[in-house]
């Protein structure tokens, strides 16, 4: 009389079937977190450039009449070390004039963080001395 064998339980190769399974998608949901980190950090970068940037344009509404042309300076932001470039030219009109402000990383090269480009009277520094 044959014996009738009570099978319970997985096989070798279904175990290793799962996890191969499991370390796929292990590594996926890992790259994946690493990308949304990456990403959070360089939106951060950019929020911060984009301050660095309003900053110096208040700074040159508050000089008052600027001097046309170009100028590169350091921008630093706490740890974040920028470089800015700032252009002024004249305007469509006579009080007009063209500010544009680019802030890139100094240690990186790539494409700008932040760029502002604003047209302005720019008459901070004369509106200032006419106040008690």
């Amino acid at each position: 009389m044959p014996r009738l064998r009570n099978e319970q339980g997985f096989t070798l190769i279904e175990v290793l079937v799962a996890l191969a399974i499991i370390a796929v998608a292990m590594s996926a949901a890992v790259r994946v977190a690493g990308v949304m980190t990456q990403s959070n950090g360089l939106l951060r970068d950019k929020s911060i450039a984009m301050l660095a940037a309003q900053s110096r344009l208040a700074e040159v509404r508050l000089e008052g009449r600027p001097s046309l042309g170009s100028q590169v300076f350091e921008c630093d932001q706490g740890r974040l070390q920028l470089r800015c470039e700032q252009v002024i030219s004249q305007g469509p009109q006579a009080r007009l004039f063209k500010v544009s402000v680019q802030v890139q990383d100094r240690r990186h090269e790539g494409p700008p963080l932040a760029r502002l480009d604003t047209l302005d009277t720019l008459v901070g520094r004369a509106l200032l001395k006419k106040l008690p």
